[in-house]
Formats: structure tokens, C-alpha cells, sequence
């Protein structure tokens, strides 16, 4: 099937005939839903931790306690994160479409049970491999969740700000997370007491997700009734397979997304996966691993407050593009870096990139993809992201490997420039009202 470029964003219209007719009692925005997005912020959070658990200790896991030498090895456990996460997203949008957004939500959460166990007990490194597919199949499900049920509540005006406050509160607990395991870690041991802390998560999450939260696909086919998106004249029926290929391939907006999404997290899987282990070469403690293993989220988190709400004031285009520069600056410091100190300001800036970028790109998304598709273009914009952290593992290991750390780091600076670059020449501003024509 051939899908054509984008149109000249259109004003708002009334719906039309044959349009799904506006739910009654529902209403769009965050003031009016703002009890249910608040708790939806809280459980990210949790599912934020969740993932935080893992960031300082287990790169140290793979060397001191199951003596990994090469780099492509030690990096599995984000290989198969990674993978896992990705093919989940995909099929979180989907089933989040076909049973409701919280059944998905609370099968991510019952996914995780077992992962602080495999953690603490596994005898051997393929137990935590296991627990990384079973985490990225808990992110896969709850994180995508919990974007497409805020996208569903607030509508189209404040969608960056929605997004901006999703992301800093997952990825501020997963800075907080990284700090209190890095400081348990050198006070009791890498194992078991930092995965304590996940183990409380998780079932806090589970209780919140299957008690409080409420169904929100109703919102989203409310908003389907007559609300026009900037590319509304696709059409709002569309099967998977077009909304894959639009998603990832045809529509220029969404494809310079994906592919800026999917660098993003490749260059965070390397920051994940090897940062920790060059820092340790350098002679930091584990207290100072931990610290700038939080340092860079929490920037990106707290950032994201004020970012995502900037992307409703001046677009999108630019920010993301912007972003990415700052990123491949903040990467090429830490090449180039061998103190704490250069390596704070390396952790602040690639977390101020990031902030840029990150909730920007799930808000070009929403801004484009009808409601009625909206889910499923979500996962597959968050199967081509989160299979950036699968792609930098394996790229980042082999290059490792066979010319040692910094040559992978900078390949990956590299890689990032690019990405906003492309972003700057395919992509058009996609935020309706400071949106233009986009040009063929």
C-alpha cells in the first residue's frame, strides 16, 4: 500500500458523518482528570524504579561477582532488556487497543514479580539475563501503558506537558533508584540489598495499578469524534500492518521520531552498559559510580518538566534536534574525560539532551497518529526506541572489543550527531499551531 506524504496541518473540524460519536461525561485535559493522572504519574515512577534497580549495580555484577571479560558478554543483559522491550512495546499499543489500557497495565506488573529474585539468587549470569527479559517485558507493558493512558486524558493541548511529567517521573525514580542501590551497594554488598528496593516497587505498583487506576480508552474515542490531526487526512482505520509502515517508514514526521528515538537509546544502553565499567578503570568508587549513574537521569528527569512543556509553546522540530547535538556533545566529553569531575558535567549535559528529546518525540507522535491508531503507532515508535538499547549493546560490545572502549563511545557520539541531523532535514513541525505546510 502507498501512503502519501503528509498534508498541510488543517484547523479543527467539527466531526463528520460516520465519525464515532462523543462519549458523554467524558471530558479531555489534565485539570479535569487530574486524580487519575496523578496516580498514572505516580505508578511510572514506580515502574521507573523498577528499571533503576539495575543501573549502578548489575554492569558491576557482570565483572566482580561473575568475572566477565569482554565487553559483548557483559552487555547481554541490555541486549536482551532491550529486545524484549521493543517487540513489547509493539504489542502493548496493540492489546491496549483490543482489551483497554489497564489489563495491559497490571500484566506488566505480574511479569516483574519474580525479577528481585532472579537478581539476588541467580548462581550464575544467565539468571539475570532471564530477569532483563522479564523486565523488559514489565517496561514493555507498564511504561507504554501508562504514555498511552495520559495521551488519552489530556487531549491534544498539553500533550508535551503530559509527557514531559510521564518521563520525569520515571526517570527521576530511576535516578533516585540508582543512587540509594549505589550507596546500599557499598554499604551491604551487590547483592541482595539493592534489589530489595525493587522488590518493594513492584508491589507497590501491582496494588496502585489493580485498585486505583481506570480504564482511559474511552477518552481516546472521545477524542476520535472530531479531533484532527496533522495528518488527519490518512484516515482513522487503519490496519497494524499500515500504521507499522506508516509509523516506521512512509510518514516523514513519525520516521525521523523513530529512528531519533531508537539513537537515543542506543547511546543510553552504552551509558548504561559501559560508562559504569570505564569510570571503574579510572579508579571511581562504587559511591561515585553511583552518583553519576544518577546524576545523568536525574537531570533528564527534572529537565523533562520544563521540556516538554516548552514543545507546546515552540514545536517540536528543533527541540529534538537541538537535543541530540547536546547528547553527541555530552557522549564525545566522556571519550574525552578521565576525572569525576569532567565527568559530571558530561552526565549533566547528556541528561539536558535527553530531556530535549525524550517526551518531545512521544508528543510528536500523539500530535500526528490519529486516535484511533494512536496506540499502536506509540509501540511502534517505542519498538524502534527501546530497540536502540538492543543495537547499542551489540554494536557497542563488538566495538569494544575489538578496539577498546573509547572507539565504541565515540562511534556512538558519532551515531547520535547524525540522528539530529536527519531529524533537522526529514522532519516537519508537527505541534498544530506553530506547524507549516511540510514540504515534499
Amino acid at each position: 500500500m502507498t501512503i502519501p506524504d503528509p498534508a498541510p496541518a488543517a484547523p479543527a473540524r467539527p466531526a463528520q458523518p460516520g465519525n464515532a460519536t462523543p462519549s458523554p461525561g467524558v471530558r479531555l485535559g489534565l485539570r479535569a482528570n487530574l486524580a487519575q493522572f496523578s496516580l498514572l504519574v505516580a505508578v511510572n515512577a514506580l515502574v521507573g524504579g523498577t528499571l533503576g534497580q539495575e543501573r549502578t549495580v548489575v554492569p558491576l555484577l557482570a565483572g566482580q561477582t561473575f568475572h566477565l571479560a569482554a565487553f559483548s558478554s557483559a552487555l547481554t543483559f541490555i541486549l536482551a532488556f532491550g529486545a524484549v522491550k521493543a517487540i513489547t512495546n509493539f504489542f502493548a499499543g496493540t492489546l491496549s487497543d483490543r482489551f483497554g489500557r489497564k489489563p495491559v497495565l497490571v500484566a506488566g506488573w505480574l511479569v516483574a514479580l519474580p525479577i528481585p529474585a532472579l537478581l539476588i539468587w541467580g548462581p550464575n549470569w544467565w539468571w539475570v539475563v532471564a530477569a532483563n527479559v522479564l523486565l523488559g517485558v514489565n517496561q514493555g507493558l507498564t511504561w507504554s501503558t501508562t504514555v498511552i493512558m495520559k495521551i488519552d486524558l489530556v487531549g491534544p493541548a498539553r500533550r508535551g506537558l503530559a509527557m514531559g511529567l510521564n518521563e520525569a517521573a520515571g526517570y527521576g525514580a530511576v535516578a533516585i533508584t540508582a543512587l540509594a542501590t549505589g550507596y546500599l551497594a557499598a554499604a551491604y554488598g551487590l547483592r541482595p540489598a539493592p534489589f530489595l528496593l525493587g522488590a518493594a516497587y513492584i508491589a507497590a505498583g501491582l496494588g496502585l495499578s489493580a485498585a486505583f487506576v481506570k480504564e482511559t480508552r474511552g477518552h481516546a474515542r472521545h477524542e476520535a469524534a472530531g479531533h484532527v490531526t496533522a495528518a488527519d487526512h490518512l484516515g482513522g482505520h487503519l490496519t497494524t500492518r499500515q500504521v507499522a509502515w506508516l509509523t516506521s517508514f512512509s510518514e516523514r514526521a513519525l520516521s525521523a521520531a523513530c529512528q531519533a528515538g531508537m539513537v537515543n537509546n542506543l547511546n543510553d544502553g552504552v551509558a548504561w552498559g559501559l560508562f559504569p565499567i570505564l569510570f571503574t578503570r579510572h579508579g571511581l568508587t562504587v559511591g561515585q559510580i553511583g552518583i553519576l549513574a544518577a546524576l545523568y537521569p536525574a537531570v533528564w528527569g527534572a529537565g523533562q518538566l520544563a521540556t516538554g512543556a516548552l514543545s507546546d509553546r515552540i514545536g517540536r522540530k528543533w527541540l529534538i534536534a537541538t537535543g541530540m547535538g547536546v547528547q553527541a556533545t555530552a557522549i564525545a566529553l566522556v571519550a574525552l574525560g578521565a576525572t569525576f569531575t569532567v565527568w559530571a558535567v558530561a552526565a549533566v549535559l547528556l541528561g539536558a539532551g535527553t530531556a530535549m528529546v525524550y517526551p518531545t518525540l512521544l508528543a510528536a507522535i500523539g500530535d500526528v497518529a490519529h486516535p484511533t491508531w494512536r496506540a499502536r503507532s506509540v509501540g511502534v515508535y517505542r519498538l524502534w526506541r527501546d530497540g536502540g538499547f538492543a543495537v547499542g549493546a551489540l554494536l557497542a560490545g563488538v566495538i569494544a572489543d575489538a578496539f577498546g572502549i573509547l572507539a565504541a563511545i565515540w562511534v556512538v557520539a558519532a551515531l547520535t550527531a547524525a540522528s539530529g541531523l536527519t531529524v533537522a532535514i526529514r522532519m516537519y513541525e508537527t505541534r498544530p499551531h506553530v506547524a507549516g505546510p511540510p514540504t515534499t
